[in-house]
């Protein structure tokens, strides 16, 4: 499958996860600051890399990720009809911390900006 299609089913998978979490699961260890941030989907579409962050400490993250894990047959189903495909991949969640780092990188920016003045 050629990657621009690749792409726009990843969005399209990211949008409705997304959505989905947000207003359809009612797991208590998924806390309501969390995101999904970006989801890679294979070639052959048997596999959807979910990269999830979670504002919090680093036990209510792997909290999310165990609920989100426990929930992925529900999710699977959800999406399914959402998103229009042959076959549903497989979720894989895992953390992702980007959000995080951009913070801290803004803050060392602003600390060496207020610095210099």
């Amino acid at each position: 499958m050629n990657k621009k299609r690749t792409q726009q089913i990843s969005e399209e998978v990211r949008k409705c996860l997304a959505e989905i979490v947000q207003n359809k699961l009612k797991d208590p260890r998924i806390p309501t600051m969390l995101s999904i941030s970006s989801v890679e989907v294979t070639n052959d579409l048997s596999f959807a890399k979910v990269y999830v962050s979670v504002l919090g400490s680093e036990k209510e993250k792997e909290e999310a990720i165990k609920g989100l894990n426990s929930a992925k047959g529900f999710l699977k189903k959800e999406l399914g009809r959402s998103v229009k495909l042959r076959a549903m991949p497989e979720l894989i969640f895992t953390g992702d911390d980007s959000i995080e780092r951009g913070v801290r990188m803004a803050k060392l920016i602003d600390e060496v900006n207020n610095g210099n003045n």
